[in-house]
């Protein structure tokens, strides 16, 4: 089984050691709970929804049995107009359900230092997406990470070895789900 992880920096391992980064560390738990599977790394630092769909077609070239989306923090960061977000999000998870292949998608939350209103906008899409495109959803990457100082590098963004381990810990029950519905459409 081979599922493409889709991402930016979290995906890709910005500022650990690349047995560190999230697709490794994935591969590994999943592969002591019985499952035998490759995670491609195909995060890279940086980029927003739209740099992820306008690479699509790259990530995918060697083919997907599945496919986990980690994109739109840089979007947030950067203050990315939600609607535009919204708008890139949806066009990829259009183009991945062309393909067939399950995906999982991995929502993000705006800062609290972007607003309220931002977060009305901004949070909502990636549950709303998922829930149209018939994606698996979990809710939000840096769930148990973000905002641990124990668990982050010292840019309190990208998490430490530690944080990725307390990332896939919390993912791992979404991960096995998209294996089983790889399995089912096998």
């Amino acid at each position: 089984m081979r599922i493409v992880a889709l991402g930016d920096s979290l995906t890709a391992g910005y500022g650990v050691l690349s047995q560190e980064a999230f697709p490794d560390r994935l591969e590994a738990a999943l592969k002591k709970h019985g499952h035998d599977v490759d995670i491609v790394n195909a995060g890279v630092s940086g980029d927003t929804v739209a740099d992820g769909l306008a690479r699509l077609d790259w990530a995918l070239a060697d083919g997907a049995d599945g496919v986990i989306v980690e994109l739109g923090a840089n979007d947030m960061l950067r203050g990315h107009d939600p609607a535009l977000v919204r708008e890139s999000l949806d066009e990829l998870m259009s183009r991945l359900g062309e393909t067939g292949v399950p995906v999982l998608l991995a929502g993000m939350r705006a800062a609290p230092n972007l607003g309220a209103d931002y977060a009305a906008r901004f949070d909502p899409i990636f549950p709303e997406l998922a829930k149209k495109h018939g994606a698996l959803l979990y809710p939000f990457f840096l769930d148990g990470v973000a905002g641990d100082a124990s668990l982050n590098q010292a840019d309190g963004m990208h998490p430490n070895a530690a944080g990725v381990e307390i990332i896939v810990e919390r993912i791992l029950p979404s991960v096995e789900a998209l294996n089983e519905r790889i399995r089912i459409k096998g």
